[in-house]
């Protein structure tokens, strides 16, 4: 019998993201500086990483392999496994026609890590626009897109600044130290407050609290909630969420012994004589608690899905369309996101 190769000898799959974004510059940037970590592999064009390095001055040589087989090696190889472009492709310009491409080095990299040919995926950044101009009108990021391919029902999307995600219990020593979950993600700002329901938070910090012990190692992970409105409500005059919905459901988590601490109101949670005990903060919207963690941490930070069969990892940027092609994005938060799928790989797979 073949002995399977363990985690450390899998690669993480890399998914190159808009190609007329920063994704592409990122990856070939890294492998050009040598500071790409081993036993990763692109997923995406290998002739548009190509013109891409080439556009930046970088010596970089893309060459193609296949989920199951060695990766190639030597200076300045970027390894890839291909996923070839629907159209032609010029840096900063959004084209609807490969919007089908960004899909496919998804379905790529999540099958790769189902058949055990990765050891996780870290995903550069997409553009949900042009996805839905191309005509999947449902689509709403990444982390929703994983969940469904995924067949999972709930998914927590979790950013943390590099100390954070360094730190196996966190007692944060600041406000640049920060855990931040979500329970709503990739919603209009009217749809929010009707998407959250006790039945949500409860699923969502139940996930959060588990794979804070699961993923991190954090024993008896201390949560910290939001509230929803100002002043998490100012007793009902502020509006009605907290005490209907938010409480209750915080009360009932209690009741199950897990240390969920709120709600508070956001605009003081987040601050470092508040944070100091806690491992996490749960926030009900995306930029109730993402504006905060960037303005902590943009650039060494990265976004973690919880709940998939798989690890996930990410950058805490968009495209950033005007960067695509000049060499002028940092590598930063992509690095720090594969490094980081590295390490929640080999802690799924550690025992204990």
């Amino acid at each position: 019998m073949v002995a399977l190769p363990s985690v450390s000898q899998l690669p993480v799959a890399i998914t190159t993201g808009e190609p007329a974004g920063i994704g592409p510059d990122l990856v070939v940037m890294l492998a050009a500086d040598g500071s790409l970590p081993p036993a990763s592999v692109a997923v995406g064009d290998p002739a548009m990483l190509s013109a891409r390095a080439v556009a930046l001055a970088l010596e970089v040589t893309p060459v193609t392999c296949r989920p199951g087989e060695p990766l190639p090696s030597g200076d300045g190889v970027l390894p890839v496994w291909p996923v070839a472009l629907r159209a032609p492709c010029t840096p900063g310009v959004l084209d609807p026609a490969n919007a089908d491409y960004v899909l496919d080095t998804l379905a790529l990299a999540v099958a790769a890590c189902r058949a055990g040919h990765a050891a996780a995926m870290t995903t550069a950044p997409l553009h949900k626009g042009v996805i839905i101009d191309a005509g999947h009108a449902t689509f709403t990021g990444h982390t929703e897109w994983l969940r469904d391919a995924c067949g999972v029902e709930d998914v927590v999307m979790l950013l943390a600044t590099d100390d954070a995600l360094h730190a196996t219990r966190a007692g944060f020593s600041g406000s640049a130290d920060l855990r931040v979950a979500l329970v709503t993600t990739h919603l209009p700002l009217r749809d929010v407050a009707d998407a959250i329901t006790a039945e949500r938070i409860t699923r969502i910090a139940r996930l959060l609290d588990a794979e804070l012990g699961g993923q991190f190692g954090i024993a008896a992970p201390r949560i910290a909630v939001c509230g929803l409105n100002p002043h998490a409500g100012e007793d009902g005059h502020l509006g009605r969420e907290e005490i209907d919905t938010i409480i209750p459901a915080l009360e009932a988590l209690r009741a199950e012994g897990r240390d969920i601490r709120g709600p508070y109101p956001a605009d003081t949670l987040f601050t470092p004589r508040h944070l100091a005990d806690v491992d996490a903060v749960l926030a009900m919207y995306h930029d109730q608690g993402l504006a905060v963690l960037k303005y902590a941490g943009f650039g060494s930070a990265a976004n973690i899905t919880l709940g998939l069969p798989l690890v996930r990892t990410s950058v805490d940027h968009g495209t950033a369309l005007a960067l695509a092609g000049t060499g002028q994005a940092s590598p930063a938060s992509l690095g720090v996101a594969i490094a980081l799928a590295r390490r929640l790989a080999h802690q799924r797979t550690s025992p204990g």
